[in-house]
């Protein structure tokens, strides 16, 4: 009998080569169909972190740099780099501006949220809970 496996990796884009979230969302989506075929609507919240912190990246730190998901037991951590040491800030809702709504959404959804700033830039994973096929580790 086959044992799952610890850790399923996706494809590191540190090249760039991402330039769009529907970019992002398509790889997303083929990773998924492996890591987390059973995952229901929990992947449809991976896609959306997906979607928001690299529509984030491209709007407010010059793009992305690199993308990365990962699936554990039970999750799947989304990483986005982008090029600027900024912070990304909670505003405050407001349903009569547009925007403001990606960031409590990545916090809404997700297990564990994390930024490490860089002197080239910085780093964000999203841990997303989500059914894998991943074991844990032991």
């Amino acid at each position: 009998m086959a044992h799952p496996p610890k850790q399923v990796r996706g494809p590191l884009d540190d090249d760039g080569s991402l330039r769009m979230a529907e970019q992002a969302r398509d790889v997303a989506r083929g990773f998924l169909s492996v890591a987390a075929p059973e995952g229901g609507v929990a992947r449809d919240a991976v896609l959306l972190v997906v979607s928001e912190l690299f529509t984030n990246a491209v709007r407010h730190a010059d793009g992305v740099t690199g993308f990365r998901l990962e699936a554990g037991p039970g999750t799947v951590a989304v990483t986005v780099h982008d090029a600027s040491p900024v912070l990304p800030r909670l505003l405050p809702l407001d349903a009569t501006r547009p925007g403001g709504f990606g960031w409590h959404l990545v916090q809404e959804l997700s297990v564990d949220v994390r930024v490490d700033v860089q002197a080239a830039g910085k780093t964000v994973t999203a841990v997303v809970p989500c059914p894998t096929g991943v074991s844990p580790r032991g």
